[in-house]
C-alpha cells in the first residue's frame, strides 16, 4: 500500500481577494510539486451524509453558513475570513476528502493519506468562523471514525504556527479526543496556554516564543511524543500547518523544509504500534509558496516512509 493524495478541483474556486495569504494557488503549489513523483495514489472527495457536520458544529452555525454564500462577489464572515460563490463547493469538498481519506484508510486502499485542501478548518468554533476557517475539516473527520467506526482514543497533532482554538473548543469534553498543539505565543488567535487542559487532561499545549529554532522545537516535540505514547491512539489525525518555516510572513518560528520530514517521522514511528500505521494529514496554514511546496513534499516523504 501507499500514501495517497485526496484533493479537490473546487479548492481553487474558495476566492479570498487579492493579496489574501489563504489564496488558491496554496493548493496548486502542493500539488504540482507532489504531481512529479510516481510514488502517489490520487484520489477525490466522496459524497457524504451532511449530517456529521452537526457533530462539530451547531445547527443554527450550519444553517447560517448555508444561507451566506454570495452570488457574486466576496462576504466577510469575519474580519480576515471570506467567502466567494464556490466557496459553498469547496467547503462540502474539503470536508469530504477528510472523509473519502479515512474511508481508505479504513478499508485498506492505502495505508494513510495526506488531504491539502482549502479552505482550512482548524481555528473554525462549534459555531464561529475565524481564522480563514469555516468548517472545521479534521473534527468532522474525528467525530466520523468516532461514529461510524467507534474509535475510543483518537488524537490531533496540530503544529500549526497558530493554536487550533478550534479543535480545542470542540474537543474540551470529550475524553476520546487527546488534542496537542505546540505553537507561537503570545500570538493569534490568543489561547494555547499550558494552563488550557481540557476536562479530561485531553487537550496538550506547548507554547513557544516567536524566534524559537528547529532544534529548540525539537524540544518541544519530544514532549509531544512522549503525551502520545502515554495516549496509544487507535487513529492519528494531522492538522498539518507548514507556518512554522522560516520564510513564512505568518509567523516567527525558524523551521526549515527539511524540519517537516523529521518531525512527521518521529510522530509516525513513536504511534505506529498503536495506530497501526492509520494516519490522515489535513492541510492547514503554510502562505509562501515555495517553502509550502517543499516542507509538504517532505511531510509526504514520511508519509511514504511508513507505508
Amino acid at each position: 500500500m501507499s500514501t495517497c493524495i485526496i484533493t479537490s478541483d473546487t479548492s481553487i474556486n474558495h476566492l479570498t481577494g487579492d493579496g489574501h495569504p489563504e489564496r488558491p494557488e496554496r493548493i496548486t503549489a502542493i500539488t504540482e510539486k507532489l504531481k512529479k513523483r510516481k510514488d502517489l495514489i490520487w484520489e477525490k472527495p466522496r459524497k457524504f451524509d451532511p449530517i456529521i457536520l452537526k457533530k462539530a458544529h451547531d445547527e443554527t452555525y450550519i444553517d447560517m453558513i448555508q444561507k451566506s454564500f454570495p452570488k457574486e462577489g466576496l462576504k466577510l464572515l469575519d474580519d480576515d475570513t471570506l467567502i466567494s460563490p464556490g466557496s459553498e463547493k469547496a467547503i462540502m469538498d474539503a470536508v469530504g476528502c477528510v472523509i473519502q481519506a479515512i474511508e481508505g484508510v479504513e478499508n485498506k486502499k492505502f495505508k494513510n493519506a495526506f488531504v491539502p485542501v482549502r479552505p482550512p478548518g482548524h481555528h473554525a468554533e462549534k459555531n464561529k468562523a475565524m481564522g480563514f476557517c469555516i468548517y472545521n475539516n479534521c473534527a468532522v473527520g474525528a467525530h466520523y471514525l468516532i461514529e461510524k467506526f467507534k474509535y475510543k482514543k483518537i488524537a490531533i497533532w496540530d503544529p500549526d504556527i497558530h493554536q487550533g482554538n478550534g479543535h480545542q473548543s470542540i474537543f474540551w469534553d470529550n475524553k476520546n479526543v487527546l488534542y496537542l498543539s505546540t505553537h507561537q505565543y503570545p500570538f493569534y488567535p490568543g489561547t494555547g496556554s499550558e494552563d488550557e487542559k481540557g476536562n479530561y487532561n485531553n487537550i496538550f499545549n506547548i507554547p513557544l516564543p516567536a524566534g524559537t529554532t528547529s532544534g529548540e522545537y525539537l524540544k518541544a516535540h519530544d514532549r509531544i511524543i512522549k503525551r502520545l505514547i502515554e495516549f496509544e491512539p487507535e487513529f492519528l489525525l494531522i492538522s498539518m500547518g507548514f507556518d512554522m518555516h522560516k520564510d513564512d510572513g505568518l509567523g516567527q518560528f525558524r523551521l526549515e523544509s527539511k524540519d517537516f520530514y523529521e518531525i512527521t517521522k518521529r510522530i509516525l514511528a513513536a504511534t505506529d504500534k498503536f495506530t497501526r500505521g492509520k494516519v490522515v494529514s489535513v492541510l492547514e496554514g503554510g502562505y509562501d509558496l515555495n517553502a509550502l511546496a517543499e516542507s509538504a513534499n517532505e511531510h509526504v516523504n514520511a508519509l511514504i516512509e511508513f507505508n
